[in-house]
């Protein structure tokens, strides 16, 4: 496989930047810096928390696989992390908290290991 291309950070940081003001405006995001910012801030958790433990889905963006321990590799992972694109880049940030996320059902996990928590916010 191939190595990812590099993202540039300014582009990143200014799709990341429009989502979350196009948020405190209470208006969507526009779908180009949605996509760049969950797509920057999933392989920024990865390398953060390396592994293949956790499948983290941020749908229709991207899906990676992080924390170490046991890998799987066919069928559905057992411990599976699913959450919308705005909500993720929100948890990146620090504008929302994972158990808030949880306990209203904005957030869905699968398996006793899809605890992303301790990673978030990214620095």
């Amino acid at each position: 496989m191939p190595p990812r291309r590099r993202r540039d950070p300014v582009e990143v940081d200014a799709a990341v930047a429009a989502v979350l003001q196009a948020s405190a405006d209470g208006r969507t995001p526009g779908r180009a810096d949605l996509a760049l910012a969950a797509r920057a801030l999933a392989e920024r958790l990865a390398e953060q928390a390396p592994g293949h433990h956790v499948e983290l889905r941020v749908p229709p963006f991207t899906a990676v696989q992080c924390v170490a321990g046991p890998r799987h590799t066919r069928g559905t992972p057992p411990n599976v992390v699913e959450v919308d694109p705005l909500l993720f880049v929100l948890l990146c940030t620090g504008r929302a908290r994972w158990a808030d996320a949880v306990a209203d059902g904005r957030l869905r996990t699968w398996g006793d290991r899809a605890d992303l928590s301790p990673w978030l916010p990214l620095p």
